[in-house]
């Protein structure tokens, strides 16, 4: 690059361990990499202070953004009142981003998702309107769209969706991260995109354990003899993590399946669901999101907080039953940590994935026997296991390594500066 650039990242979240940070997180260290300085907005953050905006109306979970939502998407009309509530947060929320272009001398915007899913309406519509009042340049970066997703298809925000999610402007480059959302977005908007899979630093495998998570296994209640499967997600409906425990019944092993994240944005109802599913199946599972966070810490009691690295370190098999992914970091991150999958062939998967030649157990809407013995020759083959895993890490540092993300951000920034 001829020139470095000071960027913006705004989102809803910027913190913890949901898939769009995490993959922050990884542009960030590829742009620093190619010369640019990177800044932060967003409604939660775990940046340095130094280079983050805090503006907590940006957040999906505040209470006055989640009320908004509520009376959106429940209906197909809405009352006087909630217009003029979105009118007055989008201009408070525009405010504020403009003080953070002011005040970190932005020239270069990455928006992440915040003008995709709309999970904060006045955060996209204040986006909008700053990219047409300003013409920065924007690099518009969506994991999901609102078409993708049963829950906003009752709405009375068309014409918010209309304007903003996502805004066609033309100081906008779109990137999508699968090749399916870019033909729709195409379709639907008339929008161009580079396709921007999720990646993994493959060039530089993980570091050889350093103690830390030994006691992993006994902190989560496992036995000696027990194997850890590890479902890395979420909980939220769209996972399927009831597959994950019928797996666990049918495999007839010691096995106590470890759930690593806490409920999403989509409500507790199935966190509960599961529960029963697994009083009713009587599985060993173990809840356990306030175990691991992004890094490694502890609780104001003093209690360990693992990585989710760590979470890899332990387990045997991992667990990914999703119905439907936007690209799917947990596969990478089991590809990385060198892990055996047992998965569902969701669209992008057999579309953009599948095609690439990993090796995993694979299964459709259902557990069937098959899926069931070919997973437990993996837990009793640590020959055939350690084929498979070596497989697919040099599969996907062909095809998903910070080497291929970083010709693309060239391309991406290139395109979007003009230069």
């Amino acid at each position: 690059m001829d020139k470095s650039h000071r960027i913006g990242f705004v989102s809803t979240r910027l913190a913890g361990t949901d898939g769009v940070s995490l993959e922050v997180a990884k542009w960030v260290q590829v742009l620093n990499g190619l010369g640019h300085e990177c800044f932060f907005f967003a409604g939660e953050l775990e940046w340095p202070e130094e280079r983050s905006y805090l503006a907590p109306e940006a957040h999906f979970d505040h209470p006055t953004i989640l009320k908004l939502s509520m009376d959106l998407f429940d209906d197909y009309i809405r009352a006087p009142e909630t217009s003029q509530a979105v009118e007055s947060i989008k201009n408070h929320l525009k405010e504020h981003l403009h003080q953070f272009v002011r005040r970190f001398d932005v020239d270069l915007l990455v928006v992440e998702n915040a003008m995709a899913i709309p999970m904060n309406i006045p955060l996209g519509l204040a986006l909008t309107e700053l990219i047409a009042e300003t013409c920065i340049p924007t690099i518009a970066h969506h994991h999901d769209f609102a078409w993708e997703r049963p829950r906003f298809s009752v709405r009375a925000a068309d014409d918010y969706l209309r304007a903003a999610f996502p805004a066609t402007l033309n100081s906008i480059t779109h990137a999508t991260i699968n090749s399916y959302a870019q033909r729709q977005l195409a379709l639907r908007t008339g929008a161009s995109s580079l396709v921007v899979p999720n990646v993994m630093d493959f060039e530089n495998p993980p570091p050889e354990p350093d103690g830390y998570a030994d006691d992993l296994p006994t902190a989560l209640g496992l036995s000696p003899d027990e194997f850890l499967l590890l479902q890395p997600t979420r909980i939220v409906p769209r996972k399927r993590i009831e597959r994950a425990i019928e797996l666990a019944k049918r495999l007839e092993l010691p096995s106590t399946l470890v759930i690593s994240h806490a409920s999403g944005d989509e409500g507790s109802e199935y966190a509960a669901f599961l529960k029963e599913y697994i009083q009713l199946l009587e599985v060993k599972v173990r809840f356990a999101g306030d175990t691991f966070s992004h890094e490694r810490g502890q609780t104001s009691d003093g209690r360990k907080i693992y990585s989710l690295a760590d979470a890899y370190q332990p387990a045997v098999l991992v667990t990914y039953p999703s119905t439907t992914e936007g690209f799917g970091n947990a596969f990478l991150e089991a590809i990385y940590y060198r892990k055996p999958i047992v998965m569902s062939t969701y669209e992008i998967y057999r579309i953009d994935i599948q095609p690439k030649g990993f090796k995993v157990v694979e299964f459709g809407d259902y557990i069937t026997e098959d899926t069931v013995l070919w997973a437990r020759e993996l837990l009793e083959n640590p020959d055939l296991v350690a084929e498979v895993v070596e497989h697919n890490y040099e599969t996907a540092r062909r095809h998903y390594s910070y080497a291929n993300l970083e010709r693309v951000l060239a391309a991406l920034v290139s395109l979007s500066v003009g230069g």
